[in-house]
């Protein structure tokens, strides 16, 4: 597998503006050289520090499970992960400014659409083996307090109970969501579109 099947560094529908000036391609080569020297321009980007975080969870996981399909799979099938890429250039896009509730009229307070995906984008991270893919906010975000709706669609590992993984990502969103963004959430929907059979330590199948 090169370097842009499993970083999607290509062919991602990013444009120009999305990551300030910046393509997959650079950011993937920062990845890999630990991100240092440190680039101001890159660092100081809402834009391509989501997509940065992003790219660095889905390389942590992703390459053992595609290894692992095409292992058992000659042809497998990888629509999974280019969801999960997807999703991660919707997160680089600011998209609707969605403002807080504020005591004073004068006060402006707000945070963009993509960084409450990239918010909900690392929830999956205190779950081990799970990866967040399409991530959807509904509602009138415009407008302060308005009730949002959340619907998320996760891999997640085979062998553990679904629901309970579901419930387990259900609350780390709402935490998280909570604590950083102060938004009314009138609901999480978590919908598991695939299920992954992780390689345990030293290569032994689960």
């Amino acid at each position: 597998m090169t370097r842009d099947d499993s970083t999607g560094s290509s062919g991602l529908g990013f444009e120009p503006e999305d990551l300030d000036g910046h393509s997959m391609d650079e950011l993937a080569d920062y990845l890999d050289a630990g991100r240092t020297p440190a680039d101001a321009s890159i660092e100081s980007s809402p834009g391509c520090r989501i997509a940065l975080d992003a790219l660095e969870r889905l390389r942590r996981l992703g390459p053992a499970l595609l290894d692992q399909d095409a292992a058992a799979e000659p042809q497998a099938d990888e629509n999974w992960v280019r969801s999960i890429i997807d999703g991660i250039a919707r997160d680089a896009r600011a998209g609707r400014r969605i403002p807080f509730r504020v005591a004073e009229p004068d006060d402006d307070l707000g945070i963009t659409e993509g960084a409450v995906r990239g918010l909900i984008r690392t929830a999956g991270d205190a779950i081990p083996g799970v990866l967040i893919g399409r991530c959807r906010l509904d509602g009138d975000l415009t407008v302060p307090g308005a009730p949002i709706g959340v619907r998320v669609e996760a891999s997640v590992p085979y062998g553990l109970p679904i629901a309970r993984l579901a419930e387990r990502l259900r609350t780390e969103i709402g935490d998280r969501l909570r604590t950083h963004a102060e938004l009314n959430i009138s609901g999480i929907d978590i919908v598991v579109h695939d299920v992954r059979d992780l390689p345990r330590s030293g290569g032994d199948r689960r």
